[in-house]
């Protein structure tokens, strides 16, 4: 089932009624009921199944194929009690990721995505390392709107600031996790940036400069601006400089949080890529007044983020969505994955309206153009 709106109402900026259900048609309620306690063991399984996995259980079992292999055969292998055995795959077992097939384990199709599967495991990884044990200050972030399960990594306000510093294993898991959705879409989107033949480009929300990279890389007849953070501008540069391109990028600190943080003016395009689901609604208004303050005549807006209602599969959709609390307890406080129609009512309300939008790109994205009204 799509949850994608038509794209001639999304190209008009309409913000379409959204009807959205994950559930099965005419689900028995002992069904739900059964899901009910999945989710009331979730945690549990999660740390369970992560465990079989990192520990090399569900490797050993996918090498043994059909057959499987018996406790007293796992056992002998000598890196597991029996104990941690049981335990740990009787978890496995509830959640489908391993069967049980005449008193021998054997992996599941779910275990053969936890151990072949990178966006499953870069998620797992990214909620183990950065998220998990500050989600239990979930309930007090959501009532303050602050980061409060922040603390758990270190002691910035939010944690853009704190990227640069974050230890191990979180900071492998952050960048993982963020360059993993970004990075499959670059290649695709290229073209688009560069189809009015841009000569003053702004990438705000730099981060680490690997957007600022491939195009530079792409295209040499324009001068990119990057905005970010100080302490994030100085890895961008440093990207910029192994790629040898350092001399044609201009770089601006600033916090975008600082609704007075003028951006450079007279610019042809400005580009933003997983950068406005960082803030809330309001900053988020913020930043387009400045966004349409800086562009030059006929200039344009272009935002590749993930937007969870323009999804083809629920797969990608239920990954979006329940990405959010990251950003309430860990990031910001205050921000989220959006629908499309909360950036297109901040954008009209700064006077941008919508020329196109493009879906399906990479793994999640889609790709807002939009301009002066």
């Amino acid at each position: 089932m799509t949850t994608t709106p038509t794209q001639d109402t999304a190209a008009n900026g309409a913000a379409e009624a959204l009807d959205k259900r994950f559930s099965p048609p005419k689900q028995s309620a002992f069904a739900a009921r059964y899901e009910a306690q999945k989710i009331a063991f979730g945690p549990v399984v999660f740390q369970c199944v992560r465990y079989a996995w990192k520990r090399g259980m569900l490797e050993t079992l996918a090498g043994a194929g059909d057959a499987g292999l018996s406790m007293e055969q796992l056992v002998a292998d000598g890196r597991w009690t029996a104990y941690a055995l049981k335990l740990a795959l009787e978890s496995c077992l509830s959640a489908g990721v391993v069967e049980l097939k005449q008193g021998r384990w054997a992996l599941d199709k779910t275990g053969y995505c936890l151990i072949s599967d990178r966006i499953t495991q870069i998620n797992i990884n990214f909620v183990q390392d950065v998220c998990y044990q500050g989600l239990f200050d979930l309930e007090r972030s959501l009532d303050e709107e602050r980061p409060l399960g922040l603390a758990h990594l270190g002691p910035w306000p939010t944690i853009y600031e704190g990227l640069s510093t974050l230890q191990e294993p979180a900071r492998t898991s952050w960048f993982e996790f963020d360059h993993f959705y970004s990075d499959t879409s670059f290649p695709d989107i290229l073209p688009d940036v560069f189809a009015t033949a841009p000569k003053r480009v702004m990438d705000i929300g730099a981060n680490t400069g690997k957007f600022s990279r491939a195009a530079l890389a792409y295209n040499a007849d324009f001068e990119l601006n990057l905005v970010d953070l100080p302490q994030q501008l100085e890895l961008a540069r440093a990207t910029l400089t192994e790629a040898g391109s350092v001399d044609r990028a201009k770089f601006h600190g600033r916090n975008m949080l600082d609704d007075g943080a003028a951006l450079p003016g007279g610019m042809d395009l400005i580009w933003m890529s997983q950068f406005l689901s960082c803030f809330g609604e309001p900053q988020i208004a913020s930043i387009f007044r400045r966004v349409a303050d800086a562009l030059a005549p006929g200039g344009q807006v272009l935002i590749l983020d993930t937007l969870w209602d323009r999804q083809r599969y629920d797969v990608a959709a239920y990954c979006l969505i329940n990405t959010s609390p990251y950003f309430t307890a860990m990031a910001s406080g205050n921000s989220k994955v959006y629908q499309s129609g909360d950036y297109l009512r901040l954008a009209a309300e700064a006077g941008l309206k919508l020329v196109t939008m493009r879906d399906n790109i990479g793994y999640c994205h889609s790709l807002m153009r939009l301009t002066k009204a």
